[in-house]
């Protein structure tokens, strides 16, 4: 019997290829004698707002291509969210910025690292994603997100008041999951971390997952 192996999850609740990673990582932390460490982080629009003034000319559309591409070819649904998780306004060049004010990303950080410290944090971050990725138009309103919630095996009626009276102390969790995010060698998201090597992206799970094997990951 080998020992239980890990890995770190750097993953935010505003990308897409996040949420396209995780029925995977879900299948695996069911499958496997392995623990899905989930870790929050803020998105890089709010990390690091000034990437977006430096892309590419080309980036947009390509980003746009693939991402639909990837999810049709995983058989997953894939709409931009309303609302965005993120709240931004084009500035006078015609650049995303940022306000400060963020009540959608803020709120579900936090619950995603309440989430992981009541043991279910892979699958909070895949109820509540597949609602916001999925279509579901105002996810944010009605019983949608407390549904998905439920349907992770926790009470967002019990962690939305913790999330706000411990506000500081989460915040202060996220930060330290970007700098581990950052120590392990990417900032992009979604990042595993595994034995001291970085693997950045939904199309790397395999070559994880390969590693992970090289390292002796049993099944349950």
């Amino acid at each position: 019997m080998s020992d239980r192996l890990g890995i770190d999850l750097f993953w935010s609740f505003r990308s897409p290829w996040s949420y396209l990673a995780t029925p995977r990582l879900v299948d695996w932390a069911e499958r496997y004698v392995l623990d899905v460490r989930f870790r929050p982080v803020y998105p890089i629009a709010i990390r690091t707002p000034e990437f977006f003034a430096s892309l590419q000319p080309q980036w947009f559309s390509y980003f746009q291509t693939d991402v639909y591409r990837v999810a049709e070819f995983l058989e997953l649904p894939l709409v931009w969210p309303s609302p965005d998780p993120v709240v931004s306004e084009l500035n006078s060049e015609g650049l995303p910025s940022f306000p400060d004010e963020q009540p959608y990303i803020h709120r579900l950080t936090r619950l995603g690292v309440l989430a992981e410290e009541r043991g279910r944090g892979i699958q909070f971050a895949n109820e509540v994603s597949s609602l916001i990725w999925g279509g579901a138009r105002g996810w944010d309103e009605s019983t949608l997100l407390a549904d998905a919630t439920a349907a992770a095996g926790l009470d967002l009626a019990e962690l939305d008041p913790i999330a706000e009276t411990e506000a500081d102390r989460l915040t202060a969790v996220i930060e330290k999951n970007q700098d581990d995010h950052q120590a392990a060698g990417h900032w992009g998201v979604p990042t595993c971390a595994f034995n001291d090597e970085p693997f950045f992206g939904q199309d790397r799970l395999d070559v994880l997952l390969w590693r992970l094997k090289q390292a002796g990951l049993e099944e349950r």
